[in-house]
């Protein structure tokens, strides 16, 4: 069984959040309140309560807000910080991220979205496939901006489609992925890119999995989603 306290976790928290600026004004997004309470911490009380002890923060917008904030809020948890100064995409953030990251196998997460998998049980996973990289997926219930993910019967990703029919391809990422460190090594040779239009679908063939959690997930990036979060997670 893997040890979770040894695993490093990387989450994007860097994102401007611009559609929500109605609801919740300049307050950077994963501190956006869910039932009076920043929804990243929600985030970092799911990862403390199922094992982890170490988390790398990828900052940005706002960034002296999120790590002050966070500085005095430990939430059991040792956490660092990886401030980008300038926008760099998903992927850039994560790979801006590298030399914080200790373990052998990390996880990484989108700082916006909720989802309760074990993810022990997620990691066992990734291990028994020999895995260089897997993403938790789940049944869409609703078409969406999310792209889908298309499995083969060994849970290989071998595609990623745009607004398909749900019927014939229905898992779509929860925002929670697992890596091996030499993932690194595999990112493209620039700064700025999107971790999922610019770099999952290069891994395919390459020992890319997909999860599968019978959980759905909560993001917040829309102000729809924003308030059912406030119903869903009280």
């Amino acid at each position: 069984m893997p040890d979770l306290k040894d695993m490093d976790v990387v989450v994007l928290a860097g994102g401007l959040g611009k559609r929500l600026k109605a609801k919740t004004g300049e307050t950077p997004k994963v501190l956006a309140a869910v039932n009076g309470i920043p929804f990243l911490d929600i985030l970092l009380k799911n990862l403390s309560s199922q094992g982890f002890k170490r988390v790398i923060l990828c900052t940005g917008y706002k960034a002296e807000e999120i790590e002050s904030y966070y500085h005095k809020s430990k939430l059991g948890l040792d956490i660092q910080f990886s401030r980008e100064e300038n926008p760099l995409g998903t992927g850039g953030a994560f790979k801006l991220a590298k030399d914080k990251v200790q373990s052998s196998l990390f996880l990484g997460l989108n700082g916006d979205c909720f989802c309760s998998v074990s993810f022990r049980d997620f990691v066992c996973f990734h291990k028994k496939n020999n895995a260089i990289a897997s993403l938790v997926l789940t049944k869409a219930e609703e078409k969406g901006d999310f792209g889908s993910v298309v499995l083969d019967d060994k849970k290989q990703i071998i595609s990623f489609q745009e607004k398909v029919n749900l019927a014939s391809s229905p898992f779509v990422s929860v925002g929670i992925y697992c890596f091996q460190k030499k993932i690194f090594d595999l990112m493209p040779n620039q700064d700025v890119f999107s971790i999922e239009h610019d770099f999952f679908p290069k891994l395919i063939g390459k020992g890319f999995y997909g999860f599968v959690t019978e959980h759905q997930f909560l993001d917040i990036g829309t102000p729809d989603r924003y308030e059912r979060a406030q119903n869903e997670l009280g």
